[in-house]
C-alpha cells in the first residue's frame, strides 16, 4: 500500500481500478521542405487550425448546454489561442523562413510559449499554459491524423490516472460515466482542467508529483479529493472505511443544503461574517440561492485575460454596476487585478522587460503605481457602480505605506474628476490584501492609510515559508498551519481590532473547515470562501465553541510545527469536521 498527499482540486472519493492515461511525449522531427513547398506546407497547417476550431465550436456548444456560459468562456479562451499571432503569423513565418514542417514549427513555438509561462509568479495565471499546450496538442493531432482516445474502449468504472490532462480531457469525462474520478502528477486548484472536474462533480486530486509514476492499470485506488489523499492499493480495512466515509459525505452534502440563509454563529453565540470569493468570469447571480452575508472577493483579473487591449471604463463599470445590484444592500469588495507585467506586455503596454526574480515581481498595486491610469480606471467604474454604497476596493500586494497613501490620492483625484464631468459616483472604503510578511508586521502603521484588511493567505504562505507551492520540489513544505503563518495571522487580527478596523480572511484557509477553528479563536471578523464550500464552512463555525476556540488558537501559536498543530486540532475538533 502507498499513500501520497497531493492538492484536493475536486470534492468526493472515488474508488476503483486505475485506468493509466499516457500522454504521449511529443517527438518531433525536423524535416527541410524541398523549395516551392513552403506554401503547400503552411496551407496544411493552416486546414489543420481551422478542424481545431471546428472542434472547438462543438465542444463549446457543448459546454454552453451542460454547464453554463461560466464555463464555456474557458473554450471560447481556447479559440482565441487559435487567433494568437503565434499561430496566425509566428508559425506561418517560420515555416517559409527555415522551410521547416509545420509539426516542427509548432512545437518549437510551444516550447517558447513554456519558457514564458514559467517566468510567471502567479498561480492562476501561470496554469493558463495547459490551455496553450492543450490547443497545440490538438492542432498537432490534426497535422498527424491523430485519433486515439484512450476513454473510448473502456470496459469497467475506472479512475483515471496521469501525469497531466487538459481541459478538453476533462470535459470528454463527463460524456463518460465509467469515469470514477482522476489523479494527475501536474496541476494546481487554479487549472481549468481542476475547474471542470469541479463543476461535472468528478472527485479529482492533483499536484502528486510522480506518484502515477508507480501506478499499473488493474491498480485498485482509493482518491479522496477532499483531503488530497491517493491511496494505492488499499488494505480491506481502508476500502471499508472509505466506503463508510462516502456515504457519510452524502449524508453532510444534504444536511448542509439546511444551513441556506441561516447565519454563521457559534453554539456560544458569536458571530463569523461569512463571504463569498467570485470571479469576474461568474455570472454576479450564480450563487445568490447560498444567501450569503456579502462577497468579500471579487477577483478582476478575468476582465484582463484573453485579450490584447485594456478593459475599458465603460466595460468593467457593467461587470461592476450588475455585481452591486445582485448583492444591493450586501458588502461586495472589488479587488483592483493582481496582474504583472507579462500580462501587462500583451495588453499593449510597452517598456517591460523579462524579470529575473518574478515570485518577488511586478504586479498588483507595483503595477499600477508604475501605470496610475490602470489603477484609475479601474476606481472610476467601480466608483460609479456604487451609487447604493455597497462596493469597497482593495488593492493587493501591498508592502509600505507610502503604496497606501498614493493609492489614496488617486481615488481623490478620480472622485474630482467624476464630480467636474458631472457623473454620479459614491466614493469607496480602501482594504487592503495583507500578503507580505513586512505588510503583515507593519499592518498597525498600514492601517492609518486603510479602512480595512484581508489576509490572502495563499501568498501570505508562500512568501513567509519562501516556497512555491507548484514547485514540485518544495510543495510539500507549503504548510498553513505553520506557526510563524498563524502568528502574522493573530499579529494582523489583533493590531487591526486596536485600530478598531476589520479583518477578513480570503485565502484557501478561509475554505478549509480544519482551520476555522483557529481562524474564529484569533478573532477574524469574517472568512470569504469559495462558493463550493460555503455550506462546509458555515457547518464548521456554527459547530464552534468560541470561548475553547479563542483558547485554543492562542496554544497553538507556541507550538513547534505544523505537525503538532494539526495533530493538536485533529484531536480537539474532530467532532466538528
Amino acid at each position: 500500500m502507498l499513500i501520497r498527499k497531493g492538492i484536493p482540486a475536486s470534492l468526493g472519493i472515488a474508488m476503483g481500478p486505475v485506468l493509466m492515461v499516457k500522454k504521449d511525449q511529443i517527438h518531433v522531427e525536423k524535416h527541410i521542405i524541398p523549395p516551392g513547398g513552403e506554401e503547400a506546407e503552411i496551407r496544411r497547417f493552416n486546414t489543420a487550425v481551422a478542424a481545431t476550431r471546428e472542434d472547438l465550436n462543438a465542444m463549446h456548444a457543448r459546454v454552453m448546454t451542460v454547464l453554463g456560459r461560466k464555463h464555456a468562456r474557458i473554450i471560447e479562451s481556447h479559440n482565441l489561442i487559435l487567433s494568437d499571432a503565434v499561430i496566425t503569423h509566428d508559425i506561418p513565418v517560420q515555416i517559409k523562413k527555415f522551410h521547416i514542417n509545420a509539426e516542427y514549427a509548432l512545437q518549437s513555438a510551444l516550447e517558447n510559449i513554456e519558457k514564458q509561462f514559467s517566468r510567471i509568479d502567479n498561480e492562476y495565471f501561470r496554469e493558463r499554459r495547459f490551455d496553450f499546450i492543450d490547443v497545440f496538442k490538438q492542432i498537432m493531432g490534426k497535422l498527424s491524423c491523430e485519433k486515439k482516445n484512450p476513454l473510448e474502449n473502456m470496459e469497467a468504472p475506472a479512475v483515471i490516472a496521469a501525469s497531466s490532462l487538459f481541459p478538453s480531457d476533462t470535459i470528454a469525462f463527463r460524456d463518460n460515466k465509467k469515469v470514477l474520478g482522476f489523479c494527475t502528477d501536474l496541476g494546481s486548484k487554479a487549472s481549468h482542467t481542476a475547474i471542470f472536474a469541479q463543476s461535472v462533480g468528478l472527485p479529482a486530486v492533483v499536484g502528486l508529483v510522480d506518484f502515477t509514476s508507480q501506478m499499473r492499470n488493474g491498480d485498485y485506488i482509493i482518491i479522496d479529493g477532499e483531503q488530497g489523499t491517493v491511496i494505492l492499493n488499499p488494505t480491506a480495512e481502508i476500502i471499508e472505511s472509505y466506503r463508510k466515509r462516502r456515504a457519510e459525505l452524502q449524508k453532510e452534502e444534504r444536511f448542509f443544503q439546511r444551513l441556506r440563509g441561516l447565519p454563521a454563529i457559534t453554539v456560544d453565540g458569536h458571530t463569523v461574517e461569512l463571504f463569498l470569493n467570485l470571479d469576474s468570469e461568474d455570472s454576479p447571480f450564480a450563487w445568490k440561492s447560498l444567501k450569503a452575508d456579502g462577497v468579500g472577493l471579487y477577483r478582476t483579473e478575468g476582465l484582463f485575460m484573453n485579450r490584447t487591449d485594456l478593459p475599458s471604463e465603460e466595460e468593467q463599470y457593467k461587470k461592476y454596476s450588475a455585481l452591486a445590484r445582485a448583492y444591493s444592500g450586501l458588502p461586495v469588495v472589488v479587488r483592483t487585478a493582481d496582474i504583472g507585467g507579462d500580462r501587462a506586455t500583451r495588453l499593449g503596454i510597452k517598456g517591460l522587460s523579462d524579470e529575473r526574480n518574478p515570485f518577488m515581481g511586478f504586479r498588483g498595486i507595483r503595477l499600477f503605481l508604475k501605470y496610475p491610469e490602470l489603477l484609475k480606471t479601474q476606481l472610476r467604474a467601480v466608483f460609479r457602480a456604487n451609487t447604493n454604497g455597497n462596493l469597497s476596493v482593495m488593492v493587493p500586494m501591498v508592502a509600505s505605506c507610502c503604496e497606501v497613501e498614493a493609492v489614496r490620492q488617486i481615488a481623490d483625484v478620480v472622485v474630482n474628476e467624476l464630480a467636474r464631468e458631472g457623473k454620479k459616483h459614491r466614493k469607496c472604503r480602501l482594504g487592503i490584501m495583507i500578503e507580505i510578511p513586512s505588510a503583515a508586521l507593519t499592518v498597525d502603521k498600514l492601517l492609518d492609510s486603510a479602512d480595512f484588511v484581508s489576509i490572502g493567505t495563499n501568498d501570505l504562505v508562500q512568501y513567509t515559508l519562501a516556497v512555491d507551492r507548484v514547485n514540485q520540489y518544495v510543495s510539500a513544505l507549503y504548510e498553513p498551519f505553520h506557526p510563524a503563518v498563524l502568528r502574522l495571522i493573530h499579529l494582523v487580527t489583533e493590531s487591526a481590532h486596536r485600530k478598531g478596523k476589520k479583518v477578513s480572511i480570503c485565502g484557501e484557509m478561509a475554505s478549509s473547515p480544519e482551520a476555522a477553528s483557529f481562524l474564529a479563536g484569533t478573532g477574524v471578523d469574517a472568512l470569504s470562501a469559495t462558493p463550493k464550500m460555503y455550506l462546509r464552512m458555515k457547518n464548521a463555525v456554527r459547530n464552534l465553541n468560541f470561548r475553547i476556540a479563542a483558547t485554543q488558537a492562542l496554544s497553538v501559536l507556541d507550538m513547534p510545527g505544523a505537525e503538532q498543530v494539526r495533530e493538536f486540532y485533529d484531536r480537539e475538533n474532530r467532532t466538528i469536521f
